[in-house]
């Protein structure tokens, strides 16, 4: 029905004006935030314009060549409502995707924003592993550490970090023996010995990598990444 059509397009407009005020505080967004809405607008008011043309029409249902004229403009202006609400949409899409506009904020939640600090990071840290600078990326990967101090995910990358990127096994392995991974957890704790063994090798210390990885693979013998490691470090063919 028109009337529906026309609350709903309402509903929309006036829901992103209000989402419009965390989005436009983000640093570079304000323009792009503006020129969505300048756009849902227009969208708004070209659409109000068919629903008061299809209303039109039906109060003109007897008088089917009065009727005919509504529809046709109807009809018309229908593209043009068609290629605004484009714009809009990809406009919107820009707001959130491009500068985060809602993503992580809008509920105002300090653990939602901290999720997309942690993100951004986590993007940023791979943008310099790509160009190279790895102080960059170990400098990143150690504020997401410092964010979440209880996150062992985390805490496992920044222990990898310090031994690949800052060449300091010795920093790896205090962190990798502050961590606690969960008992049972066996994705964690394979990780924890994997960048174990990685340490205790940049020690030069390989027979205490192999046999850390040895007691970690009585626990968990399914596990192929250990059971090929192990193999290499025997001088076996590295199959599983």
């Amino acid at each position: 029905m028109p009337r529906d059509r026309i609350a709903c397009l309402v509903a929309a407009v006036k829901s992103g004006d209000d989402a419009h005020g965390p989005a436009q505080r983000i640093p570079g967004a304000r323009d792009v935030v503006l020129e969505h809405e300048e756009w849902g607008e227009r969208t708004r008011d070209v659409f109000l314009a068919v629903a008061t043309l299809e209303i039109i029409t039906l109060l003109l249902m007897k008088r089917p060549g009065a009727a005919r004229v509504f529809r046709r403009g109807s009809a018309a202006i229908g593209p043009v409502g068609a290629f605004l609400l484009y714009q809009a949409a990809e406009q919107g899409g820009d707001v959130v995707y491009a500068y985060a506009g809602g993503v992580g904020t809008r509920s105002g939640q300090p653990e939602d924003v901290q999720r997309l600090l942690i993100a951004g990071l986590h993007h940023m840290s791979n943008l310099a592993q790509g160009a190279g600078n790895k102080e960059e990326a170990a400098r990143l990967i150690e504020e997401m550490a410092r964010q979440r101090p209880n996150d062992v995910e985390i805490q496992l990358t920044y222990a990898a970090t310090l031994l690949s990127d800052r060449g300091d096994p010795n920093a790896g392995m205090g962190r990798l023996n502050a961590i606690r991974v969960p008992r049972g957890n066996q994705m964690l704790e394979v990780r924890h010995g994997m960048i174990m063994a990685d340490v205790y090798e940049a020690l030069s210390q390989p027979d205490s990598a192999r046999l850390y990885l040895e007691a970690l693979s009585q626990r968990y013998p399914q596990a192929g990444r250990l059971r090929t490691r192990l193999d290499r470090m025997r001088g076996g063919s590295g199959g599983s």
